[in-house]
């Protein structure tokens, strides 16, 4: 399909899904329309964004500022319907967001990661979880986080990668988890970080994240860059009432979120086979 194509598809799933779901913000239209559907007939969230500020310019969609972020609805979205939708999933969001939470949020995923470089036979890494054993995922985990400095090379300030990982071949890959919603296009800024971070201490970048456009592989992959979706994002299982409420249809609809900190198949056979498989080739592409 080409880009008028691609945006005519967009404009009409905007409405249905608006219609049956009354209010949304950005991440909810993105997981019904960016991550759903054929593949043939995905719709990138640049592409989704853009048609979305169009008909916002248009009247065919409603902006509606809030606190926790711009809502959209249709403009004949009923008022009480409209009021009681956006205070439900306003609500979600507002407990996503606290800190209590979106640390241990994004802890899971690096919890994830680690078991996986446990699997590793013979192989180094740094950065590791001290007390997975001793209580559950409804507090933070303390983590000895990797050094700042790989011989000569040191990164500036308090800056440090998630995971350090020597490859057979004697480069250091640097691993980062981003497990947030939002698609790492390739100016994002967690992006830009771990391209940094790696520069600084000459060593590979590996990003792990829930989603990754195309445009970012096609641009970073040529560079030595290594890229894994998870496809998921994953919660702690202590928060499995909160993680329902935020996958159920009519609330945010975030129907990818995963409970547990278990490395799945997908990430097991990453860490397990093509992360090493690929570490030479990519260290000599990002050297160049």
């Amino acid at each position: 399909m080409n880009r008028q194509q691609r945006e005519i598809i967009a404009r009409r799933r905007l409405q249905n899904i608006l219609r049956t779901h009354v209010v949304a913000n950005s991440r909810t239209l993105e997981q019904k329309i960016s991550d759903a559907g054929p593949s043939d007939q995905r719709i990138d969230p640049h592409i989704l964004t853009r048609v979305r500020n169009a008909m916002v310019r248009e009247d065919e969609i409603s902006k509606i500022p809030h606190a926790t972020g711009n809502w959209f609805a249709l403009p004949q979205a009923g008022t009480a319907l409209l009021k009681e939708r956006l205070a439900d999933q306003a609500r979600t969001i507002k407990e996503l967001t606290k800190r209590s939470i979106s640390q241990r949020i994004g802890q899971t995923l690096e919890i994830a990661t680690y078991k996986a470089l446990l699997t590793l036979e013979n192989v180094t890494f740094l950065g590791r979880f001290k007390d997975l054993d001793e209580h559950g995922d409804q507090e933070i985990y303390k983590k000895e986080e990797p050094p700042q400095h790989l011989g000569s090379h040191q990164l500036e300030g308090d800056e440090r990668l998630d995971f350090l990982v020597l490859a057979s071949s004697g480069n250091w890959l640097g691993l980062e988890c981003k497990n947030i919603r939002e698609w790492l296009y390739p100016d994002r800024e967690e992006v830009r970080e771990t391209i940094s971070k790696c520069l600084q201490l000459n060593c590979v970048p590996v990003i792990i994240a829930r989603r990754i456009p195309y445009v970012t592989f096609r641009l970073l992959r040529p560079c030595g860059v290594i890229i894994h979706q998870t496809y998921n994002q994953l919660f702690p299982s202590s928060e499995q009432n909160l993680a329902d409420r935020a996958r159920h249809k009519l609330n945010l609809g975030y129907h990818d979120i995963r409970l547990g900190n278990a490395p799945d198949a997908r990430l097991l056979k990453f860490i397990g086979q093509n992360l090493l498989a690929v570490a030479e080739d990519a260290a000599s592409r990002f050297e160049e």
